[in-house]
């Protein structure tokens, strides 16, 4: 009788703390996996996403929380209501999408358009044909296969586009092809969400509502990119006038969520009004201030949508259809990775790029999630084949972060054997040239004044996919490690002009250096250094000259700072020549 005295009491204790501040456990409960768990978990190198869905599995109600009526102590870090954390969650992918914005522009999407538009379009139309066909050969239901055909067409943004942003890899070949196929599956959320309206039998009357659902989100978008012009810019000189650090976030977190609902009210994705506001802001002056002020926010709120979507993922609800759901996931990952990778290579992708790229986007998606739940709750999907689509699509996204990887070993392999068959000949070696080690940004520089001045040059660099898109470019250069003496002797180093090691990073630079001296005493030999120690160490390997940057750039602006203060040219240069002979 104590007992269940006092449980009401519990309860109400529980209710009125949540009154207050509405999920206020399940924050701490965030909180707590996000300060105290991942840390370990990037110790241990393991994904951030794989890392947060996992733990969205173990503490949502599927996972921990089966256990709460057995061990109720274990409530205290189970979160059971995962409503608010879904909702929040998915401005988490507001903000990433609106982070991706920020860091682009109208040209390059415009550059992007053969991917968008093409590969993109291609696609989807494609992938849900081959999977509606499946679907309809086991359900023998149109209104089935067409609507899972389209849903399940469609690729993770989230998860695809945080994987590609923490491995730097969004400006990669295969990193702008990957967005823009999602960029076109986000375009796509319309037409879909009509259709499953239509096959309810809620839209079916004429094609006059889709033509007006259609016309009502092409009017949104022009209004917001009309709108962005001429309201973005003074909105944020205002407030940025103001000297109030507050009064400028607050209007961008207005100009961000308002931009996601007017797209969410003509029928498109909150993400993808997010992303046109992030387009509009990277014109402006206050770009990188709003990137840094984003930052964080972005990162949590999307850490509680990986959350969000681990919680979704029910195993001893079908159980006793687990091998058939896993046997799902993984052909529906191969289908739209085998649709993909011959689509990637009809529209000119190289085949390191399309393998990647297939592989990257075979999961399913957030999206899918969505639609199979409304059509669910229309009629137009059973309760058993909602529930059976759910935790494959699920599943899929789980096996997101090491498809990614997979993928990248795909196109780096190929890359790598197709840049070793750029390896040069004999023959090649017989001209007179510069050998440049390193193509980065020193390196780019070095060739371009040689180029102009026509000495002949050619380049060594490890970046096997830079190698191949150089030299697609028509770049004289190698794949190769510049300390290897066999590449250097077929390159004709013994009768280069000179040898310039660009290699920034101190170890492979000072290697480099080393080894060349050893076999080939009487080259010249010039190379980047960091700094004024870095330089001498080169030196010391057998470096000719070592040009200390950070140094360099010192005396550069010392020296224009004398001639700005009056001393003659002359004067100036001696006295910087004194400085730099004294480092």
């Amino acid at each position: 009788m104590n007992d269940r005295s006092a449980a009401p009491r519990e309860t109400d204790k529980d209710e009125r703390v949540h009154a207050e501040i509405p999920y206020l456990r399940e924050m701490l409960i965030f909180l707590a996996a996000a300060g105290l768990i991942m840390p370990l978990v990037r110790r241990l190198r393991i994904s951030p996403v794989l890392g947060f869905l996992c733990i969205g599995l173990l503490i949502g109600p599927y996972g921990l929380g089966r256990l709460t009526a057995f061990v109720p102590k274990l409530d205290l870090i189970v979160i059971t209501r995962t409503e608010g954390v879904e909702a929040i969650g998915e401005l988490g992918v507001v903000f990433l999408l609106f982070s991706i914005g920020l860091e682009m522009s109208f040209r390059q999407i415009w550059a992007m358009r053969k991917d968008v538009f093409g590969l993109g379009s291609a696609q989807i139309l494609v992938s849900a044909a081959a999977i509606g066909t499946i679907v309809y050969f086991y359900r023998s239901d149109v209104s089935t296969a067409v609507l899972l055909g389209l849903s399940l067409a469609l690729s993770s943004t989230a998860i695809v586009v945080q994987l590609l942003s923490e491995q730097m890899r969004l400006s990669s070949s295969p990193g702008r092809a990957a967005f823009g196929v999602l960029l076109m599956q986000d375009l796509a959320v319309v037409p879909i969400l009509f259709l499953v309206g239509v096959l309810a039998g809620h839209g079916s009357s004429t094609g006059g509502a889709a033509l007006t659902a259609f016309g009502e989100a092409f009017a949104v978008i022009l209004a917001i990119f009309l709108a962005g012009r001429f309201l973005v810019k003074p909105v944020l000189r205002y407030a940025g006038g103001s000297a109030s650090q507050e009064l400028f976030m607050a209007c961008v977190l207005l100009l961000i969520i308002g931009t996601s609902a007017l797209t969410a009210m003509a029928g498109l994705s909150m993400a993808l009004g997010a992303f046109l506001a992030g387009l509009l802001f990277a014109g402006t002056e206050y770009r990188h201030q709003i990137h840094n002020d984003m930052e964080p926010f972005k990162g949590l709120l999307l850490a509680l949508f990986f959350l969000s979507v681990g919680m979704r993922l029910d195993v001893a609800a079908v159980w006793d259809q687990i091998g058939l759901i896993f046997a799902a996931a993984a052909g529906l990952i191969v289908l739209k990775a085998a649709v993909l990778f011959v689509l990637a290579r009809l529209f000119g992708h190289s085949l390191a790029v399309s393998a990647e790229v297939a592989v990257l986007l075979g999961e399913g998606g957030e999206f899918a999630l969505i639609a199979v739940g409304a059509g669910a709750g229309l009629g137009v999907l059973t309760p058993p084949t909602a529930q059976f689509i759910i935790p494959v699509v699920v599943i899929s996204m789980f096996a997101a972060p090491g498809l990614a990887a997979v993928g990248r070993r795909i196109g780096n392999w190929l890359t790598h054997a197709n840049a070793e068959h750029t390896l040069p000949k004999d023959g090649d070696s017989a001209e007179r040239r510069v050998v440049i080690g390193g193509f980065g940004r020193v390196g780019r520089a070095i060739g371009k004044v040689l180029e102009d001045q026509r000495i002949p040059y050619l380049v060594i660099d490890s970046d096997a996919e830079l190698v191949a898109r150089e030299r697609r470019a028509g770049v004289p250069i190698h794949f190769g490690n510049a300390s290897n003496d066999r590449l250097l002797d077929q390159v004709g180093v013994s009768n280069a002009i000179a040898f310039v090691s660009t290699i920034d990073e101190r170890g492979g630079a000072e290697a480099v250096v080393s080894a060349l001296h050893r076999s080939h005493p009487n080259l010249p030999i010039y190379a980047r250094a960091k700094d004024p120690a870095h330089a001498r160490a080169l030196t010391m390997a057998g470096a000719e000259l070592a040009v200390p940057e950070a140094t360099e750039a010192g005396l550069k602006l010392s020296e224009a700072l004398l001639l700005s203060a009056g001393l003659p040219d002359n004067v100036a240069s001696a006295i910087i020549a004194q400085e730099r002979s004294a480092i």
